[in-house]
């Protein structure tokens, strides 16, 4: 009954998709024409509206607030090796592997963030620093090391990979090994540095101190410090010219 019932309906819909006559060809119209078209808001209902949209965006952030406070905190601080002070997360990391995780103080996950490790090496870390801020949708591929310094800004869509996750020798691949302990090489962002929207930073790469990656870079060499790199494969196109000169310590100097 069910499976000519289900049969039924698609023939229809195929019908009106169609348009085979001309009554299926109107049900078609109509329907892009509903599809296509918006339900009007007359003017005196907006004030309501907009209560109404404040309300939901209110209870909507009140149950995100207690979602993760009560639930998600607690659980991914049991998961991390150690966590500091004032550390916020919105939603629940995904955790696959045995990394070792350390967090410092006041750092936020502001979305998702996952973290991935395999079988080459017994204890990998994962270690991010004090005042640490991850963007949405940010991935940690760490088999070895990844180290994020103090004051790092992560934006949305980073991945972050200290090996390539698959050997070079097409035979070991074809035999689904893991990929050579030599060819696993640590990550290092060093603090004050900005990482830009969808970048990779791969394999044995170090992001020197208050240097920024521009959005959408595929970062493989060294970073100078205070320098500005971006493309694929990021190159430097600022060069460094040190850190910034306080007021204070432009006086003493």
């Amino acid at each position: 009954m069910n499976s000519m019932s289900l049969s039924l309906v698609d023939e229809f819909t195929l019908r009106v998709r169609r348009g085979q006559t001309p009554f299926y060809e109107r049900l078609r119209g109509i329907a892009q024409i509903v599809r296509s078209s918006v339900l009007p808001t007359p003017a005196f209902l907006k004030p309501l509206l907009c209560a109404l949209f404040h309300t939901h965006q209110g209870l909507w952030r009140a149950f995100g607030f207690l979602r993760a406070y009560f639930y998600t905190s607690p659980l991914f601080r049991a998961r991390c090796a150690s966590v500091g002070t004032q550390f916020r997360i919105s939603r629940m990391p995904f955790v696959v592997g045995h990394a070792q995780i350390h967090i410092g103080d006041r750092v936020n996950f502001f979305g998702t963030v996952d973290i991935f490790s395999g079988r080459i090496f017994d204890e990998p870390r994962l270690v991010l620093g004090n005042r640490v801020d991850i963007g949405h949708n940010v991935v940690f591929v760490v088999n070895k090391e990844i180290v994020i310094e103090d004051d790092v800004n992560v934006a949305s869509g980073v991945r972050f990979m200290d090996s390539d996750s698959h050997p070079k020798d097409a035979t070991e691949r074809i035999a689904d090994l893991p990929p050579r302990p030599e060819e696993v090489k640590p990550v290092r962002v060093c603090r004050y540095a900005w990482i830009g929207q969808n970048s990779f930073i791969l394999k044995g790469v170090t992001i020197g101190e208050g240097a920024i990656i521009g959005v959408n870079s595929v970062v493989v060499t060294d970073i100078p410090p205070y320098s500005v790199a971006m493309g694929n494969p990021a190159r430097v196109v600022v060069k460094s010219a040190g850190p910034p000169v306080t007021p204070k310590a432009a006086s003493v100097a």
